[in-house]
């Protein structure tokens, strides 16, 4: 680290990406390593890398963990609280007032082909998502190979996703997945000691757990309520590779085992959700939001939305509070990292996975037939952003601005 900011500098810096941190979570990435490794030197490259490898090893969101770890780096536990919250913060207002309205006015029709517009969209920045993790983290043969393989476990069968992750672990553990640069000495870090590691763990499982024992005993543990953060609790701690791993499994849980909302709304939520700066994994707030909303209305919604985010995000905190002093001790083990790099690689199995649930859901709706508007836009739109690096914010207003006059002309 070649120059350390005051606290001051960095909380500037964390308030202003969470205004900014468009793109899901390779976007969010690239802007981090961007400002903190090139631009304000706050990190060294390294250490920057080392973080976001053992971030891809958590469950949950890796861009939020990977700010949480590097705010940590830069003032202990404070930073680290202070960065992995302002990255979220503002979409859980955006994400808020964009849910309301989508529920309160989302049958009115203007509102219904500007969501029609968007899942082509989503189809588009997610499938470039894999492209672009791909070509960052398949190096090796053997790394396609563990990508290949996660992929056909989880599509073709419904191999858990810690099955998957581990397994990689493993295997790139023992045969040394990657290019394993020379080791560099542990640098000296901050915390790890017993005292300081189990204030930190009480405090942030009566933060994450509180609130959901208190919901379960006032609303009755078959409420909506006790579901969301019984179910988004363990979510937090199951679910591999950040949002786009997420999601299937999310979407299947939510449309099909609790009936929160359809497979469409899960798609308007993504949609909604990249519009938004901060984690993608935000379109989960959406799903907490409509769940609650079909109960009684308005404020259900947001005790929904603001219990799935709570539980959500507090795990990561933890996982990175509690695990970086350790982490940080190992920069220099080689077979280690060689595990982090194979589940990098598993993950974007993962992410494919994902692309094509997305495809086949678009592309051949439920009610038959091929939708070539969607095949159309979505072409154009994977087009935009491979080629000439499109924004996601002007690719999906744009998307939506096209689902309009796509009705509008065929009326």
């Amino acid at each position: 680290m070649s120059k350390s900011p005051t606290f001051a500098e960095a909380f500037r810096f964390w308030l202003k990406l969470g205004f900014i941190s468009f793109g899901g979570p390779t976007g969010q990435i690239a802007i981090m390593h961007a400002e903190l490794v090139d631009r304000k030197k706050w990190i060294r490259e390294d250490r920057f890398l080392h973080a976001l490898n053992y971030c891809m090893l958590l469950p949950g969101p890796e861009a939020q963990q990977l700010a949480t770890y590097c705010g940590w780096l830069l003032h202990g536990t404070w930073g680290g609280i202070v960065a992995g919250a302002l990255f979220v913060i503002p979409s859980v207002f955006i994400l808020l007032a964009l849910s309301w309205i989508y529920a309160a006015q989302g049958k009115v029709p203007w509102v219904a082909v500007i969501f029609f517009g968007l899942k082509p969209a989503v189809m588009a920045i997610v499938a470039h998502a894999v492209i672009r993790i791909g070509k960052r983290a398949l190096k090796t043969k053997l790394m396609y190979a563990l990508a290949t393989a996660a992929f056909v476990a989880i599509y073709f069968f419904p191999v858990p996703f810690p099955v998957i992750i581990l397994v990689a672990g493993v295997v790139g553990f023992f045969r040394n997945v990657g290019a394993a640069s020379p080791p560099r000495p542990a640098p000296e870090v901050r915390g790890g000691d017993a005292a300081p590691t189990f204030r930190v763990l009480i405090s942030g499982l009566l933060l994450w757990w509180l609130p959901v024992l208190a919901l379960g005993l006032w609303r009755g543990w078959d409420s909506v309520f006790a579901q969301l953060g019984l179910f988004f609790s363990k979510a937090a701690l199951v679910t591999f590779g950040g949002a786009y791993a997420v999601l299937p499994y999310v979407a299947r849980a939510a449309v099909d085992d609790y009936g929160w909302l359809s497979t469409g709304q899960m798609m308007d939520g993504l949609g909604l959700a990249e519009t938004t700066p901060g984690p993608l994994i935000m379109v989960l707030q959406f799903v907490g939001f409509m769940a609650g909303w079909r109960v009684s209305g308005l404020w259900s919604g947001v005790i929904g939305a603001l219990l799935t985010t709570r539980v959500t995000f507090l795990p990561s905190f933890l996982f990175i509070l509690l695990g970086a002093p350790y982490v940080e001790r190992l920069q220099g083990n080689v077979k280690l990292n060689a595990a982090l790099t194979a589940v990098t690689a598993a993950v974007v199995g993962v992410i494919l996975n994902l692309a094509v649930w997305f495809a086949l859901h678009t592309v051949r709706p439920d009610t038959g037939g091929v939708n070539w508007f969607a095949v159309v836009v979505s072409v154009i739109a994977f087009a935009g952003l491979w080629r000439w690096q499109w924004n996601v914010v002007p690719v999906v207003l744009g998307s939506g601005a096209a689902g309009l006059v796509y009705h509008g002309v065929m009326r």
